[in-house]
């Protein structure tokens, strides 16, 4: 399957990513991405270095590679702490999502998974999927995932799930990148 790629329309509005400082096309929940990196930088401490905008996933789902990207990824001395997704409208429809993706990405999950809308996020422990938090002061600071990571032992996601979580992930994703592509997200 072919990577999603979304052709801005020509009279679509642009904007600077505040991250990478490409001039990226304000559709979708692109403008939600820009508040949540610019609150990672300036509220939580991290720096630009630490965020990765658009990590390109590709998941292997009965010999077929379907590929998408994760809005933002936070590591922290190499190590994955986040995976965030940003969205309009109902951040709870997108939990499952940035789930199954973080626990795709690497064989070791990040810890967190939090999906926002740019004024509030839901922050789900990865491995068991549970909501442990909400609102962006529940968003982990630089310093506060610093002291967390150096407490916590890696741990691999059950290879055994990983199909299923393809599954979920993929279903999840096609069915917004469509919406987006539609104009209706």
């Amino acid at each position: 399957m072919e990577e999603h790629a979304m052709v801005p329309h020509p009279q679509t509005e642009t904007l600077v990513d505040f991250i990478t400082g490409r001039t990226v096309p304000n559709i979708g929940a692109e403008e939600n991405r820009q508040a949540v990196e610019r609150f990672l930088v300036e509220e939580k401490g991290f720096f630009p270095t630490d965020i990765t905008v658009d990590l390109p996933l590709e998941v292997d789902i009965a010999g077929e590679i379907y590929r998408s990207k994760i809005d933002i990824v936070v590591r922290i001395a190499g190590r994955i702490l986040m995976c965030i997704k940003c969205a309009p409208g109902s951040l709870g429809s997108r939990e499952r999502e940035i789930v199954a993706a973080a626990r795709l990405l690497t064989p070791f999950p990040s810890p967190y998974a939090v999906v926002s809308d740019g004024k509030t996020a839901l922050v789900i422990e990865t491995l068991s999927g549970k909501r442990i938090a909400q609102g962006l002061d529940a968003v982990p600071s630089k310093d506060d995932a610093t002291r967390r990571l150096s407490d916590m032992s890696p741990e691999a996601f059950p290879e055994e799930k990983r199909y299923r979580e393809g599954l979920i992930f993929r279903s999840y994703d096609s069915m917004n990148v469509n919406r987006i592509m539609s104009g209706e997200a």
